[in-house]
C-alpha cells in the first residue's frame, strides 16, 4: 500500500463507534491530498482501507480483505497484529471483506502481495492502537505512561501489579488522538512473528467450519451445471432437452452467453433441486455446435509457429543494454537454444462454484473468490448497477493459483440467477475446469550467448507465446511486461551486453496467471540456459553464477545453498543441480540432486531450497508454500500438461491429467534466510526454480540436457 508521502496524523483515523469500541484503519483514496485527507478525518463517513475493532470485552475482530485460499494470510495477518498489539491469537477473531477498494484498496490475492504489500501498515496500526489503550489506562490511573506495559490484552501498571482488560479502555481509548509517532519492535524482541505457530484455520478447515463456496446456502436457493462448448467460440445450432428435464429434480433448461475476457462462450444451463439432479440432467442434453470458421488449434502446430517466429523474427524490444548482436557476431564461443513450457490447467482441489441472487435493484454474490474488488466492478458494468449495489462475499478458497482471479464463473451466475429469478448456486465440474480454461500458455524461447576470455559477452533472449493482457484487451504492439520475470536483477550489473525480446503470437486460447506467473516458464529457460553458459564456459554451476550475482543478498545465498547441499562434497553418481530466480521481491535458489535406483531409472532424492524473502512472519507457513510450490513446479515439469487436437483439450479429469503421487515427492528441506530487508512474497516464489535446477541435475547425472517440458522420469 502506497501512503503518497502522507503523515501518519493525516492517514491514521480512530472512531469512537458510538463510545463502545476502538476500530483503526488505514485511509487512502486514489491521488489523495493531505488536505482532503484531513478534511475526511473531520467529517462523517469516513471510510477505512483496511482496519481492526476491539469492543468492550477485549475481543479484537480483524477485517482481512484479501481472500485466504491455502496461502495462510488468515494467520500471518492476525499475527502481525498480536504481536504489536500485545493480545493473545485466540483472542483475534478473522472475518473476510465484502469487495470494495474504495473501502479496502485492492482486494487482488495474487503476486503474493498480501504480506508484503500492508505488514508496515499493520505493525504500525497495531503499535498505535496499544499505545491508545496504554495512555488510556494511564489516565485513569493518574500514573505516567511510561510505568505500563501491554501483555496479552490487558495494561498492566508495573510498580503495583494493577491492570485492565482492553475492553474496560476501548471507550476512554477511542477518544483520544493517535500518537504521531510509535515504536516498532525490534525484530529480536518478537514473541509471535518468526515463530512457527499453528494456523488459526487449521481447527477450521479439520472439524467442518470452515466455509467454503459449496458451504453456503440460500434459502429458495436452486442448483445449476452448464454445459458449455467445448471450444471458446463455439455456438449453439441446436438443443433437444426432453430427456433431460425427465431426470428427477430438474426444473429447467435454458440457454446463456457467458463473458470470457472480451468475448463470450454459448452454454445450456440446467436448473434442479439438487447439484447431483442438474449433472445427471446435463449428460441427458443433447446439444449440437456450432463452431465453423473458427481456428481449430493443435499443439503441435503452436511449437512449430513458435519455433519459426523464434528463428525469423526480432520480436518486440523490451529490455536491452549494450550489443548482443555485435557480441555474437564477433565470439567464436557460443550457444544458440530453444526451450518450450507447455500449456497447463489451474486444477485446484476445489472446483470452481459461485451462488448469485439477482435482483433488479441490487445483486449479491458469494463464492470463492480471488479478487472480490475486480468482481464487484465487473458486476457492476455489465448489469448497469452503481457499485453500492453489487455485494461479493469471500468464502474459503480450496486453492486459486490465480483461477479464481478470473471474472467469468461469478459472471455466469449472476447470469443465470437473472433468467430463474431466484439464487442459484452454479458447480464446475472437474472436466470443466480442465477443459475450459483459462490455461497457463505454453511458451517457447530462444536463447544465445557467447564466452570471450572467460566471461559471459552476450546474453540474448526472445519469447514467443501468447501474451496475457491481450485477453484482457490493451497490450497489442507492446512487449509482454513479463517478458524478463525471474530473471535475477544483479545479472545487468556485471554482464555488459544482453536483450529481451517478445515475439508475439496470437492463439484463440483463453490464457491466464498461474502460480509465479510468467516466472514459472522463463524461469525454466533462463536458468537453464544460465546453466548451459557455465558448461561452457567450463565452470561449477553455483562459482558461474557467483561471478555475475554480485549482490550480497545473493552472494550470501549462494553460501547457504552450497553449505546445506554439500555442494562442494557431491559425487560422481550422483547428479546435482541449481537455479536461482527472483519474483514478487523474493528470490529463491534450489538445489535438486538425483540418482539411478536399482531398477537404473532417474529418482530426486532430495531438493534444498533457500529463500530470501526479507521480513516475514511464520516460518512454518513458509516452508509449507515451498514444499507445495516444489510439488506443484514437479507435476508441471514431469508429469501433466494440456494439449489440443483440433481445438479441443485432449485431457478431462484427474485420471489423463495426473498429479504428482505422494511416491513421487522428494523430501524438501528449506531454509529462510534471516535479514531485515523488507519482506518479499512467498506464496509463488518458489516454484519457479525447481525445473531448471531438476534438469541441470539429470544433465549431470547423465549428460542429457532436456530443453522441453514436460519430460517423463522413466524414460531418461
Amino acid at each position: 500500500m502506497e501512503t503518497n508521502g502522507i503523515s501518519r496524523r493525516n492517514f491514521l483515523k480512530v472512531s469512537g463507534l458510538a463510545g463502545t469500541a476502538l476500530c483503526l484503519g488505514f485511509y487512502f483514496p486514489a491521488n489523495a491530498q493531505k488536505e482532503e485527507l484531513v478534511a475526511a478525518a473531520a467529517g462523517s463517513g469516513f471510510e477505512f482501507n483496511a482496519w481492526m475493532h476491539i469492543d468492550t470485552n477485549g475481543k479484537v475482530t480483524l477485517t482481512d480483505h484479501r481472500a485466504e485460499m491455502g496461502q495462510g494470510s488468515y494467520q500471518s495477518v492476525p499475527q502481525i497484529i498480536a504481536e504489536e498489539l500485545e493480545v493473545d491469537l485466540k483472542d483475534i477473531n478473522v472475518i473476510f471483506a465484502k469487495g470494495d477498494p474504495d473501502k479496502y484498496g485492492s482486494q487482488i490475492t495474487g503476486g503474493s502481495s498480501t504480506i508484503r504489500g500492508s505488514y508496515k501498515n499493520l505493525l504500525k496500526l497495531s503499535a498505535t492502537a496499544r499505545e491508545m489503550l496504554i495512555a488510556a489506562a494511564a489516565a485513569k490511573w493518574n500514573v505516567p505512561a511510561a510505568e505500563c506495559y501491554a501483555q496479552s490484552g490487558h495494561v498492566i501498571h508495573k510498580p503495583t501489579g494493577k491492570k485492565f482488560n482492553y475492553g474496560q479502555l476501548v471507550t476512554d481509548a477511542s477518544q483520544l488522538p493517535p500518537p504521531t509517532d510509535v515504536k516498532l519492535k525490534n525484530i529480536a524482541d518478537y514473541k509471535l512473528i518468526r515463530k512457527p505457530l499453528n494456523r488459526l484455520d487449521t481447527p477450521m478447515k479439520t472439524n467442518g467450519e470452515a466455509v467454503f463456496g459449496l458451504d453456503k446456502k440460500l434459502p429458495g436457493m436452486v442448483y445449476a451445471c452448464v454445459e458449455r462448448s467445448p471450444r471458446l467460440r463455439g455456438k449453439i445450432k441446436s438443443v433437444d432437452s426432453a430427456d433431460a428435464l425427465k431426470v428427477p429434480g430438474v426444473k429447467q433448461v435454458l440457454k446463456i452467453q457467458m463473458m470470457v475476457f472480451n468475448t463470450t462462450r454459448d452454454g445450456v444451463v440446467v436448473i434442479a433441486d439438487s447439484t447431483w439432479a442438474a449433472m445427471q440432467g446435463r449428460k441427458a442434453l443433447k446439444v449440437e455446435w456450432d463452431d465453423s470458421g473458427f481456428d481449430h488449434v493443435n499443439t503441435s502446430d503452436i511449437y512449430k509457429t513458435h519455433q519459426a517466429l523464434l528463428q525469423k523474427e526480432e520480436g518486440l524490444s523490451f529490455k536491452k543494454q549494450g550489443d548482443p548482436d555485435n557480441a555474437l557476431a564477433r565470439s567464436d564461443k557460443k550457444i544458440d537454444v530453444v526451450y518450450q513450457t507447455p500449456y497447463q490447467s489451474h486444477a485446484a482441489m476445489e472446483p470452481l462454484n459461485c451462488i448469485a441472487h439477482y435482483k433488479p435493484d441490487g445483486i449479491e454474490i458469494w463464492g470463492p473468490i480471488q479478487a472480490p474488488d475486480w468482481v464487484q466492478g465487473d458486476i457492476a458494468d455489465r448489469f448497469k448497477l452503481p457499485k453500492e449495489k453489487v455485494i461479493v462475499n469471500m468464502t474459503f478458497l480450496g486453492g486459486g493459483f490465480g483461477r479464481k482471479a478470473f471474472k467469468d464463473y461469478t459472471h455466469e451466475a449472476v447470469v443465470i440467477s437473472k433468467a430463474v429469478g431466484a439464487p442459484v448456486q452454479v458447480v464446475w465440474t472437474r472436466e470443466d475446469d480442465i477443459r475450459q480454461g483459462p490455461f497457463r500458455a505454453g511458451i517457447s524461447y530462444r536463447g544465445q550467448g557467447a564466452i570471450e576470455n572467460g566471461e559471459i559477452s552476450a546474453l540474448k533472449f526472445k519469447m514467443a507465446g501468447q501474451n496475457i493482457d491481450h485477453w484482457n484487451g490493451p497490450g497489442r504492439g507492446k512487449p509482454n511486461d513479463s517478458t524478463n520475470e525471474g530473471f535475477l536483477k544483479p545479472y545487468f550489473e556485471t554482464i555488459k551486453n544482453i536483450s529481451f525480446a517478445d515475439v508475439p503470437y496470437e492463439m484463440p486460447l483463453p490464457n491466464m496467471w498461474w502460480r509465479s506467473v510468467y516466472a514459472s516458464t522463463n524461469g525454466f529457460a533462463y536458468e537453464s540456459f544460465m546453466n548451459e553458459m557455465s558448461v561452457l564456459a567450463g565452470e561449477d554451476q553455483l562459482a558461474f553464477r557467483r561471478k555475475y550475482l554480485k549482490d550480497e543478498r545473493c552472494q550470501r545465498l549462494i553460501d547457504r545453498l552450497e553449505e546445506v547441499s554439500g555442494w562442494k562434497s557431491r559425487t560422481k553418481n550422483e547428479g546435482y543441480g541449481v537455479a536461482i530466480t527472483e519474483c514478487f521481491e523474493t528470490t529463491v535458489g534450489q538445489v535438486v540432486k538425483v540418482s539411478r535406483n536399482a531398477g537404473g531409472k532417474v529418482k530426486i532424492d532430495k531438493v534444498w531450497a533457500v529463500m530470501d524473502c526479507g521480513w516475514y512472519v511464520n516460518p512454518d507457513i513458509i516452508k509449507a508454500q515451498v514444499e507445495g510450490s516444489v510439488i506443484m513446479a514437479l507435476g508441471a515439469a514431469t508429469i501433466h500438461e494440456i494439449t489440443f487436437n483440433n481445438g479441443l483439450v485432449n485431457q478431462h479429469n484427474f485420471y489423463d491429467y495426473l498429479m504428482p503421487r505422494m511416491s513421487d515427492a522428494p523430501q524438501v528441506e528449506v531454509h529462510i534466510m534471516e535479514n531485515t530487508a523488507d519482506a518479499g512474497g512467498v506464496g509463488e516464489p518458489g516454484l519457479p526454480p525447481f525445473a531448471p535446477a531438476l534438469t541441470d541435475a539429470i544433465y549431470d547425472l547423465t549428460g542429457n540436457r532436456i530443453r522441453k517440458l514436460p519430460f517423463d522420469m522413466n524414460a531418461i
